[in-house]
């Protein structure tokens, strides 16, 4: 075994090989960017070496300084983690060539899986079924677009060197095609420094089915068995369960078969994931799945496969690395109970998941029988505009499916997280889901049940809990402000600034609830302070059910359900500077402009295209809001967008009179 690692990654990831590594009695080397200075990973490694800026293209992803810095602390390996580096041939070849071992497959399997296009026609020799459509090298327009027609809507475009749903694009009818080419090519040259892609079949009602495949250098391969990961946001994975419902036994050995099948046409070694499609619509059958692509690498999912067979598989990758052969044979291997992992992000449901950044204010996980946390942050850290907005993995374990969902959506409900804006309510919710629950999904259960899951605030029972909560904490001053302005000490009701005098002994304070204005009505009586949302029912109390309430230098948290609703007194001159937003559009959220497709004096249509922010590795398209002519356009492509910064202003328009 290696005495030193090196680990090529950050956040959840690099944790998680820290603590495999320790155990195993290694010295562990983080590296960071100037971002990530006082990351959780950084604090939990041996040592650590600065890699360069935030941005990943002068830190994460330059493979040169990983390799120095690397050299510079005697590091025997590298784990590469997932994403950045870790399917990089390139990358994989320097290491060897600086006589450090990287831990993963080599390079030529790497190159191998890492294009669809090649990596389908492999399968096709090695006999595993792939899904219909074309995989070949042309890519002009006109000639992708015959070949959709020929395939037959609706079509998925697929970048070749994609992962991670980047770079994809569902397309049902043949007028959206070139439009959707253009944005899957650019985000795939973003992401992957490839805009190619290629155009497959889309099978309705989808499930996404992978299975965990090991090899090692002494020809020995097994699969640990399957990981069902369709409940899926934008191609983006979002609850992972394994086993996968609904498996048969002959399901399973079938596919596999075709995983362990596909591991050694490419003479893989080394932990990685075959990942399928199956045609939900008739449940699984041994004839009703096909190859998508093969991750050479571990997936962010791992986790529930390590609880259903009490395996670690960093452990086995580094062991395979080191020469070992696999420690257990396919007939050693069994599935012990169900487990669930959700995906716990920094992002608004309420706002079309756009991420969210900010300081954690506050950060603390749901404990239980059967939970496990895998995070990369901590409280007084913060989640950063430079990278994917996960602040943890959140995992459980039971004896049958609905134990594992209700240990873990008892852990999401238990959880607390202040300051960005999460989706501990919505995961929550999906879990509780009754045909989530049911089995009945595959990869537009989410598109198709938004509705039941999104759309739900704090209400006025945090508005009121979070100013009751203000003027609790502020009472001394309230009160001294109070007795030097009347020379009244006793009495809270005569003060001059924002209260308002109401009847019976009330007041009315104005406050300010995620920004928008409101005000509570505060009571004193016998049994002290009391407030309720201003003009609100006797029973407001009972919307509060279960709140937390945090406290912020200049406000208060509450968080009910996992919404999160922040509440601070208002500030009678926060208006009066304030620019008219009318007419204007501003960045939905911090992150660079990628396209600019209005210019001033164009006349644009409610709903056309205005520009593209990317923000967390992803597109986000803002279309415009209104019928009129482009005044002003503020930015160019390339810029740093802060969120709510003025893009396009409109020329106004007079006013009938």
């Amino acid at each position: 075994m290696f005495s030193s690692v090196l680990i090529a990654n950050r956040g959840e990831i690099a944790c998680r090989v820290i603590r495999t590594a320790r155990a195993l009695g290694m010295r562990t080397i983080a590296v960071y960017s100037d971002a990530d200075a006082k990351a959780l990973h950084v604090r939990l490694a041996d040592e650590a070496v600065n890699i360069g800026p935030a941005p990943v293209t002068e830190s994460y992803l330059r493979a040169e300084r990983i390799i120095a810095a690397a050299k510079e602390t005697g590091a025997e390996c590298i784990h590469p983690g997932y994403g950045f580096l870790s399917e990089n041939a390139a990358f994989s070849e320097a290491c060897a060539e600086a006589g450090i071992v990287f831990v993963g497959p080599p390079a030529a399997a790497i190159r191998a899986m890492g294009l669809k296009d090649g990596a389908k026609a492999i399968m096709e020799k090695a006999g595993v079924p792939v899904v219909p459509g074309y995989h070949g090298e042309r890519q002009d327009p006109a000639f992708l677009k015959q070949k959709a027609y020929e395939i037959g809507y609706p079509v998925l475009i697929k970048a070749v060197a994609g992962g991670g749903g980047k770079g994809m694009r569902r397309v049902d009818k043949a007028l959206a095609f070139e439009e959707a080419l253009a944005s899957a090519q650019r985000e795939a040259k973003n992401a992957f420094g490839d805009e190619r892609v290629l155009v497959e079949k889309y099978i309705e009602s989808p499930r996404h089915v992978e299975v965990q495949v090991f090899a090692d250098a002494h020809g020995n391969a097994v699969h640990l068995f399957e990981r069902d990961c369709s409940v899926q946001r934008r191609h983006q994975k979002v609850v992972e369960e394994a086993p996968a419902p609904g498996m048969t036994e002959a399901v399973r050995a079938a596919m596999g078969a075709a995983a362990v099948a596909a591991a050694k046409a490419v003479g893989y070694v080394g932990a990685g994931t075959v990942e399928f499609i199956a045609d939900g619509s008739t449940g699984l059958r041994p004839d009703g799945f096909w190859f998508m692509e093969m991750n050479t690498r571990l997936q962010v999912e791992h986790p529930v496969t390590e609880e259903i067979t009490g395996l670690d598989l960093v452990a086995w990758q580094l062991m395979v690395a080191a020469g070992e052969a696999l420690p257990l044979g396919q007939d050693e291997l069994a599935i012990d109970g169900h487990a669930v992992e959700a995906r716990l992000y920094a992002e608004d449901p309420d706002n079309g998941f756009l991420p969210s950044i900010g300081d954690l204010v506050a950060l603390d996980f749901g404990a239980g029988e059967g939970i496990r946390v895998d995070t990369g942050v901590s409280e007084g850290g913060a989640v950063s505009p430079f990278y994917d907005p996960m602040i943890a993995k959140v995992i459980a374990h039971g004896a049958t499916r609905d134990e594992a969902f209700d240990r873990l959506a008892a852990a999401l409900r238990a959880t607390v997280v202040a300051g960005p804006r999460t989706n501990l309510g919505f995961l929550a919710r999906l879990l509780d889901h009754p045909e989530f629950r049911a089995g009945n999904f595959d990869t537009g259960f989410l598109d198709r049940h938004l509705d039941d899951l999104v759309g739900f605030s704090g209400g006025r029972a945090a508005v009121a809990l979070g100013a009751l909560r203000l003027v609790e904490r502020d009472e001394e001053r309230i009160r001294a402000e109070t007795a030097r302005r009347t020379g009244e000490p006793d009495s809270p009701w005569n003060t001059t600034d924002a209260f308002q005098l109401g009847p019976e002994r009330r007041f009315v304070l104005p406050v300010t609830a995620d920004g928008d204005d409101k005000k509570v009505e505060l009571a004193w009586g016998p049994e002290g302070l009391s407030a309720a949302y201003y003009g609100a029912e006797p029973d407001w109390h009972d919307e509060a059910h279960g709140a937390t309430i945090v406290d912020a230098p200049d406000g208060v948290y509450v968080l009910s359900d996992g919404v999160q609703t922040f509440v601070k007194f208002a500030d009678p001159a926060a208006h009066e500077d304030e620019v008219e937003a009318e007419g204007r559009v501003g960045a939905p959220m911090h992150g660079k402009l990628v396209a600019m497709f209005v210019a001033p004096g164009q006349q644009v249509a409610k709903g056309d295209r205005l520009f593209i922010v990317e923000a967390m590795k992803m597109e986000h398209a803002v279309a415009s809001p209104m019928d009129g002519v482009i005044a002003d356009v503020r930015g160019v492509v390339g810029d740093q967008l802060d969120q709510g910064a003025t893009v396009i202003v409109f020329e106004e328009t007079e006013g009938e009179g």
